[in-house]
């Protein structure tokens, strides 16, 4: 499958990242060693536009997405300003375009 930008999308529906250089080591910390999840930064109703769009980041499990991105708001909102810079890149948007998207501008 395919998405409306021409990025192969995987089984499960995911573009590859545009945020992350590898998806091998968490995002935030470097890590390898745990088990790495794959967080929507744009969770909710966005969830399926952050997957197809490849706006995710592999985080390891306990520390950065259990106990970072998903209890701390600081870490979100930093998430949130990194993938919409990464996304208006990406696709070549407007911050108005990324709100039609994404329903609100993070920068």
């Amino acid at each position: 499958m395919i998405n409306e930008y021409g990025a192969d999308l995987d089984r499960n529906g995911y573009a590859p990242s545009i945020i992350a250089r590898t998806e091998t080591r968490c995002f935030l910390c470097s890590c390898s060693v745990e088990k790495l999840d794959r967080h929507e930064i744009f969770h909710g109703a966005y969830r399926q536009k952050s997957k197809r769009l490849g706006i995710w980041v592999p985080l390891c499990h306990n520390r950065c997405h259990l106990g970072g991105a998903h209890k701390n708001a600081q870490i979100d909102l930093s998430l949130k300003k990194i993938a919409q810079e990464a996304a208006m890149n990406a696709y070549g948007l407007t911050i108005e375009g990324f709100i039609n998207l994404f329903g609100k501008n993070y920068l």
